[in-house]
């Protein structure tokens, strides 16, 4: 159920609602918007009978949600969440760059990496510290060294982090490393995971289940925002279909869809959308045509070399000509992206 109230109601007339939900056993959500404030009421015992809070002071609305989202849908919040982290804002009218390699690899790799991106524009260095691998002789991450690598790098560089965690068990400690924390496909329905991220205050990007579907992505979002942290940005990096040829099938179709049901960041994965370096391009093009709100992009300095996912990462003058093509197609659909990135020396 949520609760509209009017635009003159005071502080009072507020919490006198707040009260009266809790000592019914709900759990209340409040947005405030630019005229209204919002209450999302979830949980309780029984049903809830609307007449019972219409005609309290300050009330203007009171209306059933039929969809199990409650939190992440447009009806909780109508105006586009925007997620402010030192500065950066996601979600807003600016299309955010993420990039950066795979796994952290060394110390000095991801310090070269980390100049690279923060050349191209890009506001993110992205990195993997926890891998998740298919085969468990594959390379999986530094741990906790390699997000004290990233941190390093992206301090002298001035770029957030983000990074995947995978156990709640490493939360504690990635806190002092990370802005923003990835929740991979793997993990999107880890309810034991999204559930201890939502006592978290840091920023959640929760990437789409390789075969979940756009509900079961928001429902997802919903086991972090039922917890107190709305701060989510959610991703579609692909699914899994019968297509053979590239690794995912890149949903550009949920992209508009999401935006049109959340009030949520949406940000596109190319390169895991397509597993094909040439592929990411024109993916990440059609993303920010889409809607994206921003891209979270794999770029090495040296791919060919690369210990995970080499195939699927941009070469440094590929990220800056990306960018510069993304610069033409945000005008067009009245967004913005990074100033005028630094020409790359690649010889």
């Amino acid at each position: 159920m949520i609760i509209v109230m009017n635009a003159t109601a005071t502080t009072e007339n507020i919490q006198a609602v707040v009260e009266r939900l809790t000592e019914q056993g709900f759990d209340i959500h409040k947005s405030t918007g630019a005229t209204h404030t919002v209450l999302g009421v979830v949980g309780g015992a029984g049903a809830v009978d609307p007449r019972n809070y219409e005609l309290l002071d300050g009330v203007g609305e009171v209306v059933r949600i039929s969809e199990p989202y409650k939190l992440a849908g447009r009806l909780f919040r109508k105006e586009d969440t925007v997620i402010d982290i030192r500065g950066v804002k996601i979600g807003g009218n600016e299309i955010v760059l993420m990039a950066g390699p795979c796994s952290v690899e060394s110390r000095s790799g991801i310090r070269e990496a980390a100049k690279f991106v923060k050349r191209s524009g890009a506001k993110v260095l992205r990195g993997g510290a926890f891998k998740p691998r298919s085969s468990p002789y594959s390379f999986q991450g530094l741990g906790v060294e390699g997000l004290k690598y990233m941190r390093e790098a992206a301090d002298e560089n001035g770029l957030l982090v983000i990074s995947e965690i995978m156990d709640r068990m490493d939360l504690p400690t990635a806190m002092k490393y990370i802005d923003i924390i990835q929740v991979g496909a793997r993990n999107m329905q880890n309810y034991t995971l999204l559930r201890e991220l939502g006592n978290m205050p840091k920023p959640v990007l929760l990437k789409r289940g390789m075969s979940a579907t756009i509900k079961e992505l928001l429902m997802s979002a919903e086991y972090i925002m039922a917890g107190g942290n709305h701060e989510v940005i959610l991703c579609e990096r692909g699914i899994r279909t019968f297509e053979s040829y590239t690794r995912n099938t890149m949903d550009i179709s949920a992209i508009p869809i999401l935006k049109s049901l959340s009030h949520l960041p949406v940000i596109a994965d190319p390169s895991h959308g397509t597993g094909i370096r040439d592929k990411v391009t024109p993916m990440a093009r059609a993303s920010v045509a889409a809607g994206a709100d921003g891209l979270l992009i794999e770029a090495h300095q040296d791919p060919d070399h690369a210990l995970s996912d080499g195939a699927q990462s941009l070469y440094p003058d590929q990220l800056q000509e990306l960018v510069e093509q993304l610069r033409i197609i945000s005008k067009a659909v009245n967004r913005t992206i990074a100033p005028e990135p630094e020409r790359i020396n690649v010889s």
